[in-house]
């Protein structure tokens, strides 16, 4: 886990707000958890997260909340082959990051290259679609299982 982005915290927070929707206890605990994080988990893993924290909240809470969230674009849903969706904050100033997968251990792991954002950015250009957005995925054995065969 990372440090807390207060800024999508709170900027998540006055979004539901200003929607209409409240942003006590299980929603609440949501964002604040997700926005300790360094790259997406998964619903399960936020429940857990709460749990641990001594925070009461139902694993349907939490899935309610995380759809609300993605309606509202405050996180953005990712499937990164495993099975599970996952979740991570969105930025509006469209910071991000990709992602890397171990196909032995199911570790994910974030990363950034702005080499790759270049290139993405330049066949964007090419394309006959306006790209709105894009996810990475890169999949293989992480270091730990390399070495462990």
């Amino acid at each position: 886990m990372g440090t807390t982005d207060t800024s999508w915290a709170t900027h998540a927070l006055a979004a539901l707000r200003a929607a209409g929707h409240r942003s006590g206890g299980a929603r609440s605990g949501v964002i604040e958890l997700l926005a300790r994080q360094d790259c997406c988990v998964t619903a399960q893993e936020i429940f857990d997260g709460l749990r641990q924290e001594g925070r009461t909240a139902g694993l349907a809470s939490v899935y309610r909340t995380l759809e609300l969230l993605r309606e509202l674009r405050l996180v953005q849903r990712l499937d990164v082959g495993d099975g599970a969706a996952r979740y991570e904050p969105a930025h509006a100033d469209g910071d991000h990051h990709h992602h890397l997968v171990c196909d032995r251990c199911g570790k994910v792991e974030a990363f950034e290259d702005d080499s790759l954002e270049q290139a993405l950015d330049r066949l964007a250009d090419r394309l006959p679609h306006r790209v709105a957005a894009h996810d990475v995925v890169l999949r293989g054995d992480c270091g730990r299982c390399t070495s462990a065969s």
